[in-house]
């Protein structure tokens, strides 16, 4: 007959657990500050780091390969927590925001591309043409402003009368 209480006891000690998941949520938060809005793809920042904690703290619990399932929750317990306090802290103190949270970058401005940008977001020209395009647009003098917003995306507002301005 299994034992099953070895599911559920854990072969390391809590603590260490909690402050694993914490370690680790921080580290790569600061990490992906750094990477540019494109990389993160249509996902929030916080949202891309809980996904992939999870997956990996529950990864050998899922398997059978930790002989136990706290060993995977734990972890897992402490990704989502520290992910909700951070929305709620930033949400209560938006300058707080400002450091973990991305803002919209401009690409275009008055129907003038902002290279800048463009260079530190690795967007081409062409890309940036084959959103204004799915925005019904085929200039960028058609843009009033386009930005690339916190979860990847292209957002585009066209100057009054040009494109529909849907994607």
């Amino acid at each position: 007959m299994p034992d099953w209480t070895i599911l559920f006891t854990t072969e390391t000690p809590v603590l260490e657990l909690l402050l694993r998941g914490t370690v680790l949520f921080f580290a790569l938060l600061v990490l992906m500050r750094f990477v540019g809005q494109r990389e993160s793809g249509g996902l929030g920042m916080s949202d891309l780091l809980v996904i992939v904690l999870v997956g990996s703290a529950l990864g050998d619990a899922l398997t059978g390969g930790g002989t136990n399932l706290l060993d995977g929750l734990v972890p897992v317990a402490t990704v989502l927590v520290w992910s909700v306090i951070l929305d709620a802290l930033t949400y209560r103190w938006p300058r707080l925001a400002v450091l973990l949270k991305r803002k919209p970058r401009p690409l275009v401005i008055d129907g003038r591309l902002d290279r800048r940008t463009m260079r530190r977001e690795f967007i081409t020209e062409d890309e940036l043409l084959t959103q204004l395009r799915a925005h019904g647009l085929s200039e960028v003098s058609q843009v009033q402003r386009a930005h690339l917003e916190p979860n990847g995306e292209i957002s585009v507002i066209p100057k009054d009368g040009e494109g529909d301005g849907t994607s």
